[in-house]
């Protein structure tokens, strides 16, 4: 990570007017998630790849600038715009200083004064290319999977490192070395910020379909901050699918199916969160705040998607989405969603999934049948594991109930998830006295 990236997450402390200081600590993390990655993506564009970190310092150095500047002179009235500005003069400082350096030392090289008539092309257009064009980039298949992955969620998605090591379920020290061997071998290989040929496309539209899977999971499933979700994070996800699906090259089932599972998940983001940011659990949701645009935009992309012979992960856990959105308790909504689960699972095992599996099948079975099968997982890390449990023998052994929730308890993420979770502990508290 770069020096200047570092020093912006570090703590700062101000000395000037109240007002100021906290609406540009408000603003500026914001806005290093959602600008950072495009003022790097498109100076990237701009030097080639060769010169990530060169990029990555210059966004950094953006920034810092903001942080220094704002608290004392007020955020200006468009702080996207200044930070492109800054960004710009940044850059054309950088290849004065480059083309100078030639010209002294190497004078054969006096021909590159044309470099500094070039323009850094901070457009929406050219934004989104770039963007696009580094997602590519780096998800190419001479790295190893988990290092085009790593490189997206860094340079593209604005993950620090300990985000990318939970997303991996790793550890910081092998995410930057994963990041370190991943960008000497862009460098080795002269990769181009570029779309690849059209024959190229569908051995990489995989890896970049996971990088926003995750991006998206992140938001919301969040740990951050003691925050339920991270709207932030699943619009910016949700953004760049968008535009594969506005491009010809990319416009696949796949693409369109991982874009109406956003939808499908991004409908009920109103009713998962209360009104003092706690967690509000499926069965609690107000059913009235389910974003209906949103499931019938979702409900779209997922017919598109139906269209050929492909099947994906996406397309079934789209489905299993669009089955929670419906309102009704049917028992045919939860035997589609066991069914849903049981095809996913087939084609792609996961111990979460099968977790969320043993709720739908408590749903369609009972509670016994579903306790049996969670069991046997033996998630015993897995916080989700204990609630659920917990969940499941209430009023079967309630006894058994309080001692999962207190595991889950001591193993929640963070303050909103540690609230639900208590109130469960007090309300079974309560009904153990009565017994």
């Amino acid at each position: 990570m770069s020096k200047a990236v570092r020093r912006l997450k570090s703590p700062y402390c101000f000395s000037l007017p109240h007002l100021a200081i906290m609406e540009s600590q408000e603003l500026i993390p914001h806005l290093l998630r959602t600008e950072f990655s495009k003022i790097t993506a498109v100076l990237s564009r701009h030097f080639g790849l060769e010169h990530l970190e060169v990029a990555e310092d210059m966004a950094g150095e953006t920034f810092l600038a903001a942080l220094e500047t704002w608290p004392y002179k007020g955020v200006p009235a468009n702080p996207s715009a200044w930070l492109y500005a800054v960004a710009k003069n940044k850059a054309k400082n950088y290849l004065t200083r480059q083309h100078l350096f030639a010209e002294k030392v190497v004078p054969a090289f006096s021909d590159t004064a044309e470099t500094l008539e070039y323009e850094i092309d901070l457009s929406e257009t050219n934004i989104s290319d770039s963007l696009l064009q580094m997602l590519f980039a780096v998800c190419n298949p001479v790295i190893p999977w988990e290092g085009q992955v790593a490189l997206s969620l860094r340079f593209l998605c604005g993950f620090g490192i300990e985000e990318i090591a939970n997303a991996f379920l790793s550890n910081k020290e092998t995410i930057n070395k994963r990041l370190l061997r991943a960008k000497e071998k862009l460098r080795q290989e002269e990769i181009k910020i570029e779309l690849p040929p059209a024959n190229e496309i569908g051995k990489r539209i995989d890896t970049v379909l996971t990088t926003l899977y995750l991006l998206f999971n992140e938001g919301y499933y969040s740990e951050s901050n003691d925050r339920v979700l991270r709207e932030e994070l699943c619009a910016e996800a949700m953004r760049l699918v968008l535009q594969l699906i506005e491009s010809p090259l990319t416009n696949r089932p796949p693409v369109n199916a991982l874009f109406a599972l956003m939808c499908f998940q991004s409908s009920r983001f109103k009713a998962r969160k209360g009104n003092e940011g706690e967690m509000i659990l499926y069965d609690e949701q107000d059913h009235n705040l389910w974003d209906q645009a949103l499931i019938s935009r979702g409900a779209k992309h997922l017919h598109v998607a139906s269209q050929g012979n492909e099947l994906t992960q996406y397309h079934l856990e789209a489905s299993i989405a669009y089955w929670y959105t419906v309102k009704d308790d049917t028992p045919e909504k939860w035997e589609n969603i066991l069914q849903l689960f049981d095809h996913l699972l087939k084609m792609q095992y996961s111990p979460v999934a099968a977790l969320n599996r043993a709720f739908a099948l408590a749903k369609t079975k009972g509670k016994q049948a579903a306790i049996a099968e969670a069991e046997k997982l033996q998630m015993f890390q897995n916080r989700f594991y204990y609630a659920l449990l917990g969940d499941l023998y209430v009023d079967i052994d309630n006894q058994l109930a309080l001692s999962n929730l207190k595991k889950a308890y001591n193993m929640a993420g963070g303050e909103a998830e540690k609230c639900v979770i208590k109130k469960k502990i007090i309300n079974l508290n309560k009904k153990l006295k009565k017994e």
